[in-house]
């Protein structure tokens, strides 16, 4: 037997176990994985682990009653206890009218090879030398006096799904990560920026001069940073941090905030919430995909969706309890893990490209900030009131100006994403994934 049959084997003893015991219904998750990591800095290694775990989860369901347990040990007499500690425990709980498992009309019938598995184990070898050649990049760029340490790892998971109404599903993926922290100047005028690439496969990584010396010259680039003077004016996103507003969004088209009433689009759907022509995708069948996955957590059958179609808010995000509260059918967005039972999240998130270049984005303002990086978390979910901390450089005559730091950025992200234009710089680099987006009309404060 495989791997693959040895995982569903187990599980769908699990659900025999628990349904002789007494359980209506039931499904089970298995994760395997295995992972490799290396961590230098200054050229001495501060580490090299290898971790393997497997855990499993099991959820019964008697009448409209649930639980779950998990466990790491995978021993015959440690699942039998497993089996009967959970069917003890749904017994006891209150009722929940929205649990359940899928209609069987609604499983899965087939499952698609994503290509999402990279099948060779880099040896250690290759991560110290991808670690030790990107903090070298970094720290032979001009004005970098110091490192923070530089990381290399991979890692290998398969995912087992077994459901007591004939879904059975497995698959596997693979991550390969490096990136550098390093700091640039001296004392008080001290700075510090990253860079890192993620990919399925090795072959498809960045080169590792490249990472480091991007993660350099950022540093190097914010050096002389001053605080910003209170005033409205446009913002522009970089890359690595406009996908953050596609998370925000998500997170308030979420069946659970929707079904709640606490989202600030809660009444939007159908209507146009973002700009002519703006198009936002969830794609979790995307090759290579850093979050791609052939069927969703209750073993329906996912695709690829058009959240925003238009500018027009086409769905929620829904699982099969969210979308029953709400008299809809799941999206297949269900996700889990082994100790909890699945909710909704989305998978390879991103915003369709512009039309135009980021300098053109930019071209025409006069007085503008361009943010790089952003922290806190400053967002009201119920209002769409909106505040982050942020740094990045000022745009002065459409071009890049002085760094700024300390900085905070506020607006209403109704507003925000009404008034949003994006660049035609898509990169596939992050989970969630956007281009330059230039947004009017926000406020820009000193911290």
């Amino acid at each position: 037997m495989t791997a693959s049959d040895d995982s569903l084997s187990l599980l769908e003893d699990l659900i025999r176990k628990a349904k002789a015991s007494g359980a209506d219904t039931a499904d089970a998750v298995l994760f395997e994985s295995i992972s490799l990591s290396h961590a230098q800095r200054l050229g001495t290694p501060e580490k090299l682990e290898r971790e393997e775990s497997q855990d499993v989860g099991l959820r019964v369901m008697i009448g409209k009653r649930q639980a779950i347990v998990s466990s790491t040990d995978l021993g015959a007499a440690s699942l039998d206890g497993l089996v009967e500690r959970v069917v003890a425990m749904a017994r006891a709980v209150p009722e929940d009218p929205y649990c359940g498992l899928a209609d069987e009309s609604d499983l899965a019938k087939t499952i698609p090879d994503l290509d999402i598995l990279d099948p060779e184990e880099p040896p250690a070898a290759l991560l110290i030398e991808r670690a030790r050649i990107c903090e070298e990049a970094a720290m032979a760029v001009a004005g970098v006096t110091n490192s923070e340490g530089a990381e290399a790892s991979w890692g290998r998971a398969r995912i087992a799904l077994v459901t007591s109404n004939g879904f059975a599903g497995t698959y596997g993926r693979s991550s390969h990560s490096m990136g550098v922290s390093v700091i640039a100047g001296e004392g008080l005028g001290m700075e510090s920026d990253y860079e890192f690439s993620t990919a399925v496969y090795g072959s498809e990584l960045e080169a590792p001069e490249s990472v480091g010396r991007s993660a350099g010259e950022r540093a190097v680039r914010r050096l002389g940073a001053t605080k910003p003077q209170t005033e409205k004016l446009p913002i522009v996103y970089d890359p690595r941090v406009s996908n953050g507003l596609l998370r925000h969004l998500a997170g308030a088209i979420s069946g659970p905030s929707i079904a709640r009433g606490t989202s600030f689009l809660k009444d939007k759907l159908g209507e146009r919430i973002f700009a002519e022509g703006i198009t936002i995708v969830d794609d979790p069948h995307r090759p290579h995909g850093l979050s791609s996955k052939p069927f969703d957590a209750e073993g329906l059958a996912n695709g690829k969706l058009n959240i925003i179609d238009g500018g027009v808010l086409t769905t929620w995000v829904l699982d099969l309890s969210s979308a029953r509260q709400l008299g809809l059918k799941s999206t297949g967005h269900a996700a889990r893990g082994t100790s909890s039972p699945p909710s909704p999240s989305t998978s390879n998130l991103y915003m369709a490209a512009g039309k135009v270049s980021p300098e053109a984005l930019m071209a025409d303002i006069d007085k503008g900030f361009y943010v790089t990086s952003m922290m806190g978390m400053g967002i009201n979910g119920v209002t769409g009131d909106y505040s982050r901390g942020a740094s990045g450089f000022r745009i002065e005559n459409g071009k890049l100006g002085a760094p700024i730091s300390e900085a905070t950025v506020a607006g209403n992200l109704k507003d925000m994403f009404l008034n949003l234009t994006p660049a035609d710089d898509l990169v596939f680099k992050y989970g969630a994934n956007a281009p330059t987006l230039r947004i009017d009309g926000m406020t820009l404060a000193g911290a």
